[in-house]
């Protein structure tokens, strides 16, 4: 007998509603029918508590998502199916370029029934309004009792509370979690007001154990329904919370991000590819099917400089570049396919020649350019704008050549940072404009510049973010400097300030960067004195700040709070770092935490004494007026220890502080020993605060 494509089987449910759902199984033959029967079944039997458990599965397929956008999709949609507060066992993120893809295990089916105490009329209510409510409820007086609370003696009852089926509440909810995803941009697509997503939004499946959780959003009503891969698939695919991921693995679409990122790995084995693992990353977010091909080209391109054919090969075609036996680039290129095979080449030969077009257009632009002297070009700038309210690259060419000579910059680096922005002028960078700066360094090297200068101007954009390095010489970080804190200062003297995720500038980066040059370059200077006074560039940086210690090198927040708040400042951030290190040696001493503790007591007497209109007595400590013992024991031993590391001195001195608490009452009833008292705990306070504010130290007690 013949099964027919999709034979319709009734599986019990045991959800509270006790429905009988029709479950598709697709394709089936009565051999696989009964073996899929039996998985089904055994997962609608699971028990969890006692009680029926079941899968859940989101897909919300689209037009294709730009790759860098999916992780952070991903995440977000997490975040929102954890916010509802469904129970639930583990949860699975997946995706491709045309599906986000949310599977969770073991949801209950309904929620538990609750009680809900109900407050009533207060006790000396008249019995008519005590009924009257009654009545409201649905119930007799009699079941009310009456209960204290903090606004007096109330009737009160017990309501019970029906728990609401999980379908319903996922049906009620996922529309909103899903048009709530997070996206840098969105689009329209049903027509201006309605719904906005990062793109058109085409199918939605949404299956509660073998059940629909039916919802519509933007004309799509969610069902059962995927779909394939757009050349190896299927339009529509049926679909369960089972069979899934291999049906989908049936018409084209690898699922999973971790077995196609290993496939492009095992693709390309046994050539010598340069690594790159964000272009890894993008290919793993730009197929569903993906397959390595090599590639060549013509070795006459070699020519031209490795940065260019890079660039080209990298972020123009998405191509892995290929190096010989001995490290260098090769005629040949790694491209990764969105389907399975090319049998017939067709693939790799419309890659080659499609290359060779590029490379092309390259050198007719890399032979143009060199056609006009490079410093020729500097008043060209005039014509190109850095920002409407800040003026052309030309204005910002001579704020950077005086900033660069204000850091400590010789003749190489103004000369490099004069040169610096000429190739924003270029027919190379207008067509590649990932090369601008380097492009700059090759034509100023191939042009005679020195090797100082040509390097500057090379390297000016790094660091590009935390992993890359900074500029790998004193000129070059000087002019990578000079460009970054005139972006800086520009842009937030005219209010274009960053706010919440927006970041057109990229400011947070450039900040980043000085942090991280200045830190890293050991530059000996304060980074306040070149903010122009701005308070809001400031607490810009000091965020930067607190962020690279204790995020990139690990210091504790308290630490930071307290190397940061000390009397010399934050501005020397090589300094900083340098007292950061001393105070977390320092933690380790049994003596730094009691120490800790005292001098944030000290700080706050002083706090509470400046309020009375205390100051320190401009001749310092009477020691006519300390009482002997404890006192002038600590004055004793304050005196021996000052101008001395405090890696010596806190051992010492913490028995002296702890005895004079003990003993000593410092607000004494007569004025002028008061005011010596606090004038011996300023002193001593400020002794240390050349390191830290010890006071901003997180301590047991």
């Amino acid at each position: 007998m013949k099964t027919p494509d999709a034979a319709i089987v009734p599986v019990v449910d045991l959800t509270a509603t006790a429905s009988i759902p029709e479950v598709e199984v697709p394709d089936s033959t009565p051999e696989t029918l009964t073996e899929t029967l039996h998985e089904q079944v055994a997962r609608e039997l699971k028990k969890v508590d006692g009680k029926s458990s079941f899968p859940f599965l989101l897909e919300i397929g689209t037009e294709e998502i730009p790759d860098w956008m999916i992780p952070t999709a991903l995440e977000n949609l997490r975040l929102s199916f954890e916010k509802l507060e469904i129970p639930h066992e583990s949860v699975r993120l997946d995706a491709t370029p045309r599906r986000l893809v949310l599977r969770a295990e073991g949801l209950p089916g309904r929620q538990p029934d609750s009680v809900e105490r109900v407050l009533g009329p207060p006790k000396s209510a008249p019995p008519q309004a005590v009924a009257g409510f009654a009545r409201k409820q649905g119930i007799q007086p009699s079941e009310m009792k009456v209960e204290s609370t903090p606004k007096g003696e109330y009737y009160t009852y017990l309501k019970k509370v029906a728990g609401r089926n999980i379908k319903d509440i996922l049906a009620e909810a996922l529309p909103g979690v899903i048009l709530g995803l997070y996206f840098p941009k969105t689009m329209y697509w049903t027509g201006k007001g309605g719904p906005r997503f990062i793109r058109p939004i085409r199918w939605i499946v949404a299956l509660l154990g073998e059940e629909i959780v039916p919802f519509e959003l933007a004309g799509v009503r969610s069902g059962r329904l995927s779909s394939g891969h757009r050349r190896l698939g299927a339009r529509e695919i049926a679909v369960t919370t089972m069979d899934y991921e291999r049906r989908l693995g049936d018409h084209g679409v690898v699922l999973s991000a971790e077995e196609r990122r290993n496939r492009i790995r095992i693709g390309m084995k046994g050539i010598r590819i340069k690594p790159d693992d964000k272009l890894l990353e993008t290919l793993v977010y730009l197929t569903e099917c993906p397959m390595p091909i090599q590639g060549g080209f013509d070795a006459q391109f070699l020519e031209l400089p490795e940065e260019v054919l890079i660039t080209v090969m990298r972020h123009h075609q998405k191509y892995f570049s290929v190096e010989d036996s001995e490290g260098k680039l090769a005629p040949a290129f790694v491209a990764v396919m969105n389907i399975a095979s090319d049998p017939e080449g067709f693939v790799r030969r419309g890659n080659e020649r499609v290359l060779r077009a590029r490379f092309n257009d390259a050198r007719f632009f890399w032979e143009t350019d060199q056609k006009k002297a490079f410093a020729g070009r500097k008043l060209d700038l005039a014509n190109v704008t850095f920002q409407a309210k800040l003026g052309s690259y030309l204005a910002k060419t001579e704020r950077m050549m005086q900033l660069a000579g204000e850091l400590g910059g010789d003749a190489h680096a103004v000369r490099a940072a004069e040169l610096s922005k000429i190739d924003l002028t270029t027919e190379l960078v207008k067509e590649f404009t990932e090369l601008q700066g380097v492009v700059g360094g090759l034509y100023a090297r191939v042009q005679g510049e020195s090797e100082p200068v040509w390097q500057a101007i090379y390297d000016q954009y790094k660091p590009e973010s935390m992993e890359d390095a900074i500029p790998r010489n004193r000129t070059a970080q000087i002019v990578a400097l000079a460009d970054k804190l005139d972006t800086l200062r520009g842009c937030f003297g005219v209010g274009l300030i960053p706010t919440g995720s927006r970041d057109p500038f990229a400011l947070r980066r450039a900040a980043q960067g000085v942090v991280r040059i200045l830190i890293e370059g050991r530059f000996d200077l304060s980074l306040l004195a070149f903010l122009g006074g701005d308070e809001a560039l400031k607490a810009f940086f000091a965020e930067r700040v607190r962020y690279y210690f204790k995020d990139i090198r690990g210091f504790a927040y308290d630490e930071i709070n307290a190397c940061m708040a000390a009397s010399v400042g934050w501005g020397n951030l090589v300094d900083l770092g340098t007292r950061l290190e001393r105070v977390r040696g320092l933690r380790a001493s049994p003596d730094f935490e009691p120490l800790a503790a005292a001098f944030k007591r000290i700080a706050n007497i002083l706090e509470q004494s400046r309020g009375t209109g205390f100051t320190a007595l401009p001749s310092g400590v009477d020691e006519a007026l300390l009482e002997a013992g404890p006192e002038h024991e600590l004055y004793q031993e304050f005196g021996r220890i000052a101008g001395q590391p405090i890696e010596n001195a806190i051992a010492r001195l913490r028995p002296k502080i702890d005895l004079f608490f003990d003993k000593v009452l410092v607000n004494a009833p007569d004025p002028a020993v008061r005011q010596n008292r606090l004038t011996l705990l300023q002193t001593l306070l400020a002794e240390f605060s050349t390191i830290a504010d010890f006071s901003e130290i997180v301590t047991n007690s």
